[in-house]
């Protein structure tokens, strides 16, 4: 008899379950949340529009809150007031932007580099290379200290690298060279649980690198951005801003016209657009209509 399964179900199928004295005990896939509290601005790099950069400074708090650029992921070892983003945002109005950096572990985890992280409303990660955060910052009191901004209500942004960064797997962190993507840096801050992020998508025709890490850990949601574009992040869900596209990479398709008469790839290795207002719920891994 022929089985009545489609084939690119049974790995699926299988993966749910494991074998242990002999009893079958359903294995559930790890869902993909945000932060409970807080907003998160995860955008693709390039240059962005102040729709971006003033939506995150809203949800930090304010033209008056205290906003934290971080441009370590650049590779200097020193860097002006005026570096990046932070002078856009003082541009647009903010009035309270400062700008911190070290190379150096024992200093990120130091009393003095992190006060002003105590009540930053904001912190912002510039681009470079992701892996770069991690060996500055990871395990350290800035670190937590990040989080606490989540836990107080504030917000975590960041571009390219930045946005990579605040993904539970850390697309692209190989020290040797950025096109290796499962390198020796494979974990990343996790203010998004079970997602791997890539950034420049379109822009670089890295639209489907991601399937490298995805055919490995296909338990992982995959967020490609494109420049100049940005998901907002609130709770489970976000909403797409910018000039450009986000790709959703959850093994299945979406269309705003349908896709019953489209001829599609195989569940694996599919991914579809999402737009300027398109919004998506990360932990039923689904479009909102």
């Amino acid at each position: 008899m022929k089985s009545i399964f489609p084939i690119f179900v049974l790995p699926l199928f299988f993966a749910f379950f494991s074998c242990q004295n002999n009893q079958i005990i359903a294995q559930p896939t790890p869902l993909t949340t945000g932060p409970e509290t807080g907003s998160i601005v995860v955008a693709g790099g390039g240059r962005l529009g102040d729709d971006i950069l003033l939506k995150f400074i809203e949800l930090a708090g304010g033209m008056e809150t205290p906003l934290i650029v971080i441009p370590t992921a650049a590779g200097n070892h020193n860097y002006n007031q005026d570096v990046g983003v932070a002078s856009d945002f003082r541009r647009l109005g903010a009035q309270n932007v400062q700008v911190i950096h070290t190379n150096d572990p024992d200093i990120a985890n130091s009393p003095t580099f992190t006060q002003p992280l105590e009540n930053a409303g904001g912190v912002w990660f510039g681009g470079g290379r992701q892996w770069r955060l991690v060996d500055a910052y990871g395990g350290t009191r800035s670190e937590e200290l990040f989080r606490a901004v989540l836990d107080r209500g504030g917000a975590i942004g960041g571009s390219s690298a930045g946005a990579t960064i605040q993904g539970s797997y850390l697309a692209r962190g190989d020290t040797k060279n950025n096109q290796i993507m499962m390198g020796d840096h494979e974990e990343g801050f996790g203010f998004i649980k079970n997602i791997a992020i890539d950034q420049h998508v379109l822009a670089r025709n890295r639209q489907f690198d991601l399937f490298t890490i995805l055919d490995k850990r296909p338990e992982l949601l995959g967020i490609g951005l494109d420049e100049g574009t940005a998901i907002i992040v609130q709770g489970d869900t976000f909403e797409v801003m910018g000039a450009s596209y986000v790709l959703i990479y959850d093994q299945s398709f979406w269309s705003s016209e349908g896709s019953d008469s489209k001829q599609l790839p195989p569940a694996e290795r599919s991914f579809y657009f999402l737009r300027e207002g398109d919004r998506y719920d990360m932990k039923q891994r689904k479009t909102i209509e």
